[in-house]
């Protein structure tokens, strides 16, 4: 099956639920119109949002709006078993066996009112994680037309070459910012490029707006003196800072602001130049370039 085409952004949605912006009915399906409306059409889920409550919320929103389940993209995670009222965990942590993999698809299925995942993700890493399980489970949920393409999330580049020995891994979703480049440095964009596996970028703006420590601090200042000089905002030049690695990022944007939401594609109209690219770097290191 080839591979999903999903939007150039993704709609991150964590915080339209409890974890956030608790929003009501009317409100997603508001949100949801506004990122279809301005080409956001993939959506990135986990069945862990909300406290396994988000997922549930949105797909009665989905349902609502009347829009085509072809018109949009939906990713979902699993495998964290987190503390909650909805599940019986006296402890935080991650179960990769083949049922629970396959049950918690279909859970996340019944929530988004969806027969489909564009893409399954594991959510994070576990020292047990058995690799046959894993495929096991990926290959059945695939042959059941549960689940288009399979990737993961926070994953090393040794982690991801143990299940890739079993199944094929098509992205993988990590944590990158101008003030969180630790993907670039330790190999990790690289090994995706190497082995055609695409990245996405959860929290793709940083600390930039959220810190006061000397990095958020360096990297703001240079953010907003290229903003001044492109003329865009100070959110479009984090974004196509981004953009620029040859990896071809996707961001995944967590904003439930309509008007930050209908602008984000504008990141993709800035060609930033080579010198700039490098500021922002050294304003995130500290240092010169090595």
């Amino acid at each position: 099956m080839s591979r999903t085409t999903f939007s150039r952004i993704v709609a991150g949605t964590m915080t339209w639920g409890k974890w956030g912006k608790n929003l009501n009915e009317s409100q997603m399906i508001s949100l949801l119109d506004c990122c279809i409306d301005n080409g956001i059409t993939s959506f990135d889920h986990a069945d862990i949002y909300g406290g396994y409550t988000t997922e549930k919320e949105f797909g009665i929103a989905f349902k609502k709006s009347k829009i085509s389940r072809e018109k949009m993209q939906l990713i979902s995670k699993c495998g964290i078993q987190y503390q909650s009222e909805n599940r019986n965990n006296t402890i935080k942590h991650y179960n990769y066996n083949k049922d629970y993999i396959i049950w918690s698809v279909e859970e996340s299925l019944r929530n988004l009112h969806s027969d489909y995942l564009d893409l399954l993700l594991l959510h994070r890493p576990s020292p047990l994680m058995i690799a046959e399980e894993i495929a096991e489970a990926v290959h059945f949920l695939k042959k059941d037309g549960k689940i288009l393409d399979f990737g993961l999330s926070n994953f090393s580049p040794m982690q991801t070459d143990l299940i890739s020995s079993m199944c094929e891994v098509k992205y993988n979703q990590i944590q990158f910012s101008a003030t969180h480049i630790d993907p670039m440095l330790d190999g990790s964009l690289d090994h995706m490029q190497l082995h055609r596996i695409r990245p996405m970028a959860w929290n793709p703006l940083g600390s930039v707006f959220k810190s006061k420590d000397e990095k958020s601090d360096r990297v703001y200042k240079q953010i907003e003196i290229l903003a001044n000089q492109y003329n865009v905002e100070m959110t479009h030049i984090l974004l196509a800072w981004i953009l620029k690695h040859p990896s071809q990022i996707i961001p995944v944007c967590g904003t439930t602001d309509p008007k930050r939401l209908s602008s984000l594609n504008d990141a993709f109209n800035i060609d930033m130049q080579l010198e700039d690219w490098f500021s922002i770097w050294v304003a995130s290191t500290g240092n010169k370039v090595p």
